[in-house]
């Protein structure tokens, strides 16, 4: 072989492996990708939020008057019985401390009731003697009269003044009576809560009693103070009589009616828990969001369904999550939305054929935020890819990642 003969054949292999090299660089290889096959299953539908517990009937038991309220001994969780048990008792409050002015006017005010009851005590000795008089006169008139030394109209005019001298006489002791409480009012304008310290204890309480059975849910005034007429003291339930409420979106809330069976998780035990929907408010309220949003709520109320004993740990104000459902299935075909993407207005997921992946659209059922019903499009069994990436086209050769 000559040397032009070697350089060509040379260059030639050369030319042929860079050629090999750039053609398998560049030759298209299968996307790796997870595939599910499509199976028959159970399908839930519901509506999750946050809810509340809360006793049924809550009872706010109120100061009726204003007063002193002495120190609320019950502790949330006591028992109490109907119209037995003392919740609290209410004594009348200290007197205010007095101005200057009005310690003024108050010590007048004792200065005048004195001496009005100075002037009755004289009146009454006036009348006392003017009494006397009418008594002595009357017996001497009966005494002539009875000699035949007087007329009867005489005698009569003598009983007459005896009778308005007795009644002045009671007048008399009505009005120094009068006076005297008019004084003891005067002097306790005086008083001063100096006065009254010594009096606390011994006076004639209201006793507040329990207006139903249950337990002290909430002590909402423990320590002893003055308090205002209606004022909220204690908050009284039954602890087994338990509901819950949940504050849903109304786009939400329309979706719900009575009935609906509820599932209860995440509430501290062990297991979920049943309900039932037993009532749909028909008011709504605003509420601010986390985000600072106004959104329309109703709230939606829950029985229990669950015996008691299970959820016997729950208590008032106690949080959890419900999952309201509106529609469930137990033989649907589903899918994870994972493997959904949107192409133009229409639903559409790569089917495995053969190797390569198929663009395929389907037509989608009720759907959660994990599932969807497929309702056409694809059959029991068929594999399409897990999680669609922008690397998967129609056609495209794929690989399963994890056979």
């Amino acid at each position: 072989m000559t040397a032009i003969q070697r350089r060509i054949t040379f260059w030639a292999v050369l030319i042929a492996f860079l050629m090999i090299g750039l053609v398998y660089g560049l030759w298209p290889r299968a996307v790796l990708v997870d595939l599910l096959t499509l199976e028959r299953g159970e399908l839930r539908v519901s509506i999750d939020e946050e809810g509340e517990t809360r006793v049924r009937d809550v009872f706010t038991l109120s100061a009726p008057v204003a007063g002193r309220v002495r120190r609320i001994e019950l502790d949330p969780g006591d028992e109490v019985i109907a119209n037995e048990t003392i919740i609290a008792e209410i004594e009348p409050i200290d007197p205010e401390f007095l101005d200057p002015r009005s310690t003024a006017q108050a010590e007048a005010g004792v200065e005048a009731a004195k001496a009005a009851k100075t002037l009755a005590e004289a009146s009454v000795q006036e009348a006392k003697a003017e009494l006397e008089f009418a008594e002595a006169e009357l017996q001497r008139n009966r005494k002539l009269f009875n000699e035949h030394t007087v007329a009867e109209r005489t005698l009569d005019d003598a009983e007459r003044t005896f009778k308005t001298r007795s009644a002045a006489l009671g007048t008399a002791r009505a009005m120094l009576q009068m006076r005297i409480f008019e004084l003891e009012h005067a002097r306790a304008q005086l008083m001063t809560p100096i006065d009254t310290q010594d009096q606390h204890g011994l006076c004639h309480c209201i006793p507040i009693r329990a207006p139903v059975n249950g337990r002290i849910l909430q002590v909402l005034h423990e320590n002893a103070g003055v308090v205002r007429a209606g004022e909220a003291l204690v908050d009284i339930g039954d602890p087994t009589a338990l509901e819950i409420v949940v504050d849903l979106l109304s786009s939400d809330a329309v979706k719900v009616r009575s009935g609906q069976t509820v599932i209860i998780e995440e509430w501290g035990g062990e297991g979920e828990l049943k309900g039932q929907v037993r009532r749909v408010e028909p008011f709504g309220f605003t509420k601010v969001s986390a985000l600072g949003i106004e959104e329309q709520r109703v709230n939606v109320i829950i029985d229990f369904n669950t015996p008691a004993e299970q959820w016997a740990r729950l208590g008032h104000g106690y949080q959890v999550e419900v999952k309201i459902v509106i529609w469930e299935g137990t033989d649907v075909l589903k899918l994870p939305l994972t493997a959904l993407f949107r192409d133009n207005e229409r639903w559409a997921v790569y089917k495995e054929e053969n190797g390569r992946a198929q663009l395929r659209y389907i037509q989608l059922g009720r759907r959660t935020g994990l599932e969807a019903k497929i309702i056409d499009g694809l059959e029991v069994g068929d594999q399409v890819v897990a999680y669609p990436s922008d690397r998967v086209m129609d056609k495209v050769r794929i690989s399963v990642r994890n056979p």
